[in-house]
């Protein structure tokens, strides 16, 4: 098991937004270091705009993350938990999966993956009940309405 150089915050934490005096802080340190801003700076930032309730805020810090998974091979393991959480939040639960399991290999015991995935598990669940559910209402409602327009074909003969 690798060994774990940095503190990951619980999946909570990602639901817990920023004041906007903080997110603003942090949107005018990247904004000023322009074209020469640094990945912890960047990073800051990204963690940011991911705990937003706003989805394009969300989007965009996924899209910095993503950037920072590509350009340094030394945060790639804490990029991958990061981008696990953003797309969850954005309710991608593939991508996020995808990057929790790349995390879960590198780190079997990673207790933060480990939380992160049920969460995810439990997430897909749920929606494939719903998704369930409204499919057999629609399937349902299709009936009655076919029921209908038979009955009331037989009834105009």
């Amino acid at each position: 098991m690798a060994n774990s150089l940095y503190w990951l915050p619980d999946a909570a934490d990602a639901e817990s937004p920023l004041k906007p005096a903080e997110l603003e802080v942090l949107r005018s340190q990247y904004e000023k270091e322009g074209s020469y801003v640094s990945l912890q700076t960047k990073f800051n930032y990204a963690w940011g705009l991911i705990k937003s309730n706003n989805r394009a805020e969300q989007q965009e810090g996924v899209r910095l993350l993503s950037d920072i998974f590509r350009a340094s091979v030394e945060r790639r393991r804490e990029c991958l938990y990061y981008l696990a959480l953003g797309n969850y939040k954005l309710g991608n639960y593939a991508e996020a999966r995808r990057y929790n399991d790349s995390l879960m290999e590198l780190e079997e015991g990673n207790m933060q993956a480990q939380s992160l995935r049920e969460l995810i598990d439990d997430k897909v669940a749920k929606e494939g009940m719903m998704g369930m559910a409204i499919v057999g209402g629609l399937a349902a409602a299709a009936a009655v309405g076919v029921g209908m327009l038979v009955r009331g074909s037989q009834r105009k003969r």
